[in-house]
C-alpha cells in the first residue's frame, strides 16, 4: 500500500480547488458576501457554512438528483440534503400533494381527514401500530425521551459514543476514553444543565459495556441509530443488535431505534429488514419526502403504558408536542410519500445503483493501492480514508483524515458532483441515474490522479 498522502500535497491541491471555486462560482461568492448583511455568518442556518468551500454554494433549483447553483452549473447530487431529500428533490407526487393541500389549509391544530389512511400506511411501511407526529426528528427524539422517563420512572438515557440524534441536549455529550465516564461536549453552546449527569455513553458494538451501563437499573431507554451515521458510517457487528435488544428488555429499559438516516437500508428501515422489533421507532427528514415532518411509532403494549402515564399526570402542558406537529400539510406530504416514495421499486433501483457505485469505488481504490475503505448501508455509502471499516467512534477519531475529506468534497463539487460536507457520504435516490454514478466515478478517477502528483 502507498504511504499516506503528504500534507503539503493536500494543502496545495486544496488551495488550487478554492481558487477554482471562486473563479467558477462568482454568483455564489457574491451572495455569500451580500447575505452577511442579514444573516449570522451569511447563511440562514449557521450549519450551512460548514462546507469546505470558500463561500457557501447558493442553490437556484433542485429537482430529482440534480442541483443547479446560482451560477447555472449542474451538480449530480449525492448529498441529497444529508438524507432529507433521499427520494430526490421535489418528487412529482409530493409536489402535487403539497400544492393541493396548500389551498385547503396549512394548520388548524385538529386532525386531517387523512389521519386514518396515514396511520394505516405508517404501519404498512414500518410495522408498528401506533404513532405520533413531530416536525423534526430532534423533536421526536425529545418527546420519546420524555415518554420513556415518564413510564419507566427512571432518569437515565443510554446512547453510543459518536451517536447523532439531532439537537437533543441529552445526547450532546461525549465519552471520556480514559475513564469511560460521560462528559460535557465542549462544542455545544450555552450549556447550563449537567446533561452528562443523566446520560450514559458507551462504545458502539461493545456488548460488555452496554450490559454494564444497563446493570445500574436506572436506564429509561437506549436511544440508538442502527448504525452510526454522522461520525462516518459505522455498521453493527454481526449479532450485536439482537443481543443489545435482549439486554434492554432484561434490564427494563426501552429499546428505541432512530432510523432518520438508516431508512436508506431497505423499505421500512434497518430494524424492520432485520426483524429487531424495537419498542419505539423514530423517523424524520426523508419520511415525508423532505417536508419538515417526523414520526415516532410504538407497540400497543407501550402505548398502554403511555396512556397510563398521561392520565395520571395533572392537566396542563406535558412538554410533549408543538402547535404545528401533525398539521394537514405535513399529513398530505406524508400520505404521498408513504404511497409513492416508500416503495419496493424505488428501493430496488436505489440498492442496485448503490451496489454499482460501491463496486466502482472499491475497484478504483484497490487499483490505486490506497489504504481506504467503502462502507455501505443500503442506498447510503461512505468513502472512509482508513484501512478498515470502523468498529466504533474511537476508530474514526484515530484514523479519519479531515483534510483529505475536505479536499475530496471540494474537488468533486468543482467538477459537478456533490457529496455530504461533514464526511464523504453518498446517497443514491430513485432519481439517481447510471450516468450520475458514472460521473462520480470519473471524477474520483481524476482525484486519484491528482493525489498521485
Amino acid at each position: 500500500m502507498n504511504d499516506a498522502i503528504a500534507p503539503p500535497r493536500i494543502a496545495a491541491l486544496q488551495q488550487a480547488e478554492r481558487e477554482r471555486f471562486i473563479a467558477t462560482h462568482p454568483r455564489s461568492v457574491a451572495q455569500a458576501d451580500a447575505a452577511r448583511a442579514h444573516y449570522l455568518f451569511g447563511v440562514p442556518l449557521h450549519w450551512m457554512r460548514d462546507w469546505p468551500t470558500p463561500a457557501t454554494l447558493a442553490v437556484r433549483h433542485a429537482q430529482g438528483a440534480t442541483l443547479i447553483c446560482a451560477d447555472g452549473l449542474r451538480h449530480a447530487d449525492f448529498c441529497l440534503g444529508d438524507t432529507g431529500a433521499m427520494f430526490g428533490h421535489s418528487p412529482a407526487p409530493l409536489a402535487r400533494a403539497i400544492a393541493e393541500q396548500a389551498v385547503q389549509g396549512l394548520t388548524c391544530m385538529l386532525p386531517s381527514t387523512r389521519a386514518v389512511a396515514v396511520g394505516d400506511a405508517l404501519e404498512r411501511v414500518f410495522g408498528l401500530p401506533l404513532w405520533q407526529m413531530a416536525l423534526t426528528a430532534s423533536d421526536a427524539n425529545r418527546f420519546v425521551l420524555r415518554w420513556a422517563r415518564a413510564i419507566t420512572q427512571r432518569p437515565t438515557l443510554l446512547v453510543f459514543d459518536g451517536c447523532y440524534h439531532g439537537a437533543v441536549d441529552d445526547t450532546l455529550v461525549d465519552l471520556d476514553p480514559a475513564t469511560g465516564s460521560t462528559v460535557r461536549r465542549p462544542s455545544v453552546l450555552g450549556q447550563v444543565h449537567d446533561h452528562h449527569a443523566h446520560t450514559r455513553v458507551v462504545p458502539f458494538n461493545d456488548i460488555a459495556a452496554l450490559e454494564a451501563a444497563l446493570s445500574h437499573g436506572d436506564v429509561a431507554c437506549l436511544l440508538a441509530e442502527p448504525a452510526l451515521t454522522n461520525f462516518g458510517l459505522v455498521p453493527p457487528a454481526d449479532g450485536f443488535w439482537p443481543a443489545a435488544r435482549d439486554l434492554c428488555h432484561r434490564h427494563g429499559a426501552l429499546f428505541v431505534m432512530d432510523e432518520t438516516h438508516t431508512i436508506s437500508t431497505a423499505l421500512g428501515g434497518y430494524a424492520r429488514a432485520h426483524g429487531l422489533a424495537p419498542d419505539v421507532l423514530v423517523v424524520g427528514k426523508a419520511v415525508a419526502g423532505g417536508l419538515p415532518c417526523a414520526v415516532y411509532g410504538f407497540t400497543h403494549a407501550l402505548g398502554a403504558r403511555m396512556a397510563v402515564a398521561k392520565d395520571a399526570a395533572p392537566e396542563g402542558h406535558s412538554g410533549i408536542g408543538t402547535t404545528l406537529a401533525g398539521n394537514p400539510l405535513a399529513l398530505a406530504a406524508l400520505d404521498a410519500a408513504l404511497t409513492h416514495l416508500h416503495t419496493e421499486p424505488n428501493y430496488r433501483h436505489m440498492l442496485a445503483l448503490a451496489t454499482t457505485l460501491e463496486d466502482g469505488l472499491v475497484r478504483r481504490i484497490g487499483a490505486a493501492q490506497r489504504p481506504w475503505t467503502v462502507t455501505r448501508l443500503g442506498a447510503r455509502l461512505e468513502l472512509q480514508f482508513m484501512p478498515h471499516t470502523p468498529r466504533h467512534a474511537q476508530d474514526v477519531r484515530d484514523l479519519a483524515q479531515g483534510e483529505l475529506e475536505a479536499l475530496t468534497h471540494l474537488f468533486m463539487l468543482n467538477r459537478g458532483v456533490l457529496l455530504t460536507p461533514f464526511h464523504s457520504m453518498m446517497l443514491v435516490s430513485p432519481e439517481t441515474t447510471a450516468a450520475d454514478v458514472a460521473t462520480l466515478l470519473s471524477v474520483f478517477d481524476e482525484l486519484l490522479v491528482a493525489l498521485r502528483g
